[in-house]
């Protein structure tokens, strides 16, 4: 990442700043298209830090709203759309929720100690971190391009401002058929197959509710939550992610599904011959190095 910003910017962004409402909210008209958002002042610095780092030039409007986060859609300076995830607040409910993904967890199980802002931070950089592993690996998700603070920027999954609608969206409006849903679940589990095998981590929480569609492919969003694989609670929420997908497509959609125990047992047995593979593989290159 390239370095902070010089006095020179920081200057201009003070003398901004003074004019600003006495609660510290500032509208930049450069920067914010939509006047109706109003940003406190380090989400605002955020912001001009990323624009001045060339990651976004604009940015729109809401695309999406959350407890502890928003979507906006933005602009590139090439003038490609953007997703800009800013997350906003810590309630008691998000703290809660996301110990269960980080208790066993060496990395991050300190972060839920952290004061409000850096708890944010922290989310924000592990979600960029496990978007990079992902898209890396071939899994179908937005492609990360840059982060800053609270701030995650990535690839806009739709256009024109409108996003993709979700998977629960699209059959609830009539437009998945018997075939589209049949292509859709096939590659979701596959995705599942090498999100685990390929980039190591498991999303934990996937449902109907995160994954978007667009043209008729699935997109696999909300991964801050992700584990490693060598998480203690990996397999069962593997196993869940599983069953969550299944259900829908089953009780919901009403088409043939596979059974989610075989599904699993099919992905951790490919483990177990990815390792011994690797094992046997190691033990030559040792012997022909002899």
């Amino acid at each position: 990442m390239p370095c902070s910003m010089d006095r020179k910017d920081l200057k201009k962004i003070e003398l901004e700043l003074r004019r600003a409402e006495k609660e510290d909210r500032i509208k930049d008209k450069d920067l914010f298209e939509v006047v109706e958002e109003v940003f406190d002042r380090r989400t605002v610095l955020s912001l001009i830090e990323l624009r001045r780092r060339g990651c976004l030039k604009t940015i729109k409007g809401v695309v999406s709203a959350g407890k502890e986060a928003r979507v906006y859609w933005g602009r590139a300076p090439d003038g490609r759309d953007l997703a800009i995830k800013i997350y906003l607040t810590v309630t008691a409910e998000f703290r809660k929720s996301i110990w269960k993904y980080i208790k066993g967890d060496p990395r991050y199980e300190w972060i839920g100690k952290l004061p409000r802002h850096k708890l944010m931070a922290v989310w924000a950089r592990k979600e960029f971190s496990n978007l990079k592993r992902l898209f890396a690996a071939g899994v179908a998700v937005p492609q990360p391009i840059c982060y800053y603070d609270t701030i995650v920027v990535m690839s806009f999954i739709g256009e024109n401002g409108q996003r993709a609608p979700l998977l629960k969206e699209l059959h609830e409006a009539g437009e998945l058929s018997t075939d589209l849903a049949k292509r859709i679940l096939d590659k979701v589990l596959r995705y599942i197959e090498i999100a685990y095998r390929e980039a190591r981590l498991i999303h934990a929480d996937l449902s109907e509710y995160n994954i978007m569609v667009w043209r008729g492919e699935p997109y696999i969003i909300d991964v801050a939550q992700a584990v490693r694989v060598d998480h203690p609670n990996a397999i069962e929420f593997l196993r869940r992610d599983l069953y969550n997908v299944i259900r829908f497509f089953d009780e919901e959609v009403g088409i043939d599904v596979p059974d989610p125990e075989e599904l699993l047992e099919k992905i951790l047995s490919c483990e177990v011959r990815s390792v011994e593979e690797e094992r046997v593989s190691t033990v030559r290159r040792d012997e022909s190095e002899q």
